[in-house]
């Protein structure tokens, strides 16, 4: 299993062009494995929507529902655990919540990431899918 990043999991539900083909293939590889979502994810995309910086073409609850129910998606939840790595991540990491749980729950199910955040991919305390 990996878990897709925010940005990513919109891209690739969106088929969007911002998904570079290594990034479609990563997904492919991994699919029958599995291809998390965090919780947090879901957020984030109402956020988005709600600050008028991502529109959807449905509203955002039928957006979420219709993403979550693809075949191999698997939505994975904040438990206790994920709360507090987010605030004991190792190193230096920025201050957006969302990317924290992301990287925590990246890191306490042991699973790589799927990200074209720079700020991620520069980050060395989690696995990074390729």
């Amino acid at each position: 299993m990996i878990i897709l990043d925010t940005h990513v999991w919109v891209w690739w539900v969106n088929e969007s062009a911002e998904l570079t083909a290594p990034m479609q293939q990563t997904i492919e590889n991994y699919r029958s494995e599995g291809l998390g979502v965090s919780i947090i994810s879901c957020w984030e995309v109402a956020k988005l929507v709600e600050l008028g910086r991502l529109q959807l073409t449905i509203p955002v609850d039928l957006w979420i529902k219709q993403a979550l129910i693809v075949p191999n998606v698997e939505l994975l939840d904040l438990t206790p655990r994920i709360v507090v790595e987010s605030t004991q991540l190792p190193g230096e990491f920025h201050r957006d919540p969302a990317d924290q749980m992301i990287v925590a729950t990246a890191r306490v199910y042991d699973i790589p990431l799927l990200t074209a955040d720079s700020k991620l991919l520069g980050y060395s305390h989690v696995k990074i899918a390729r």
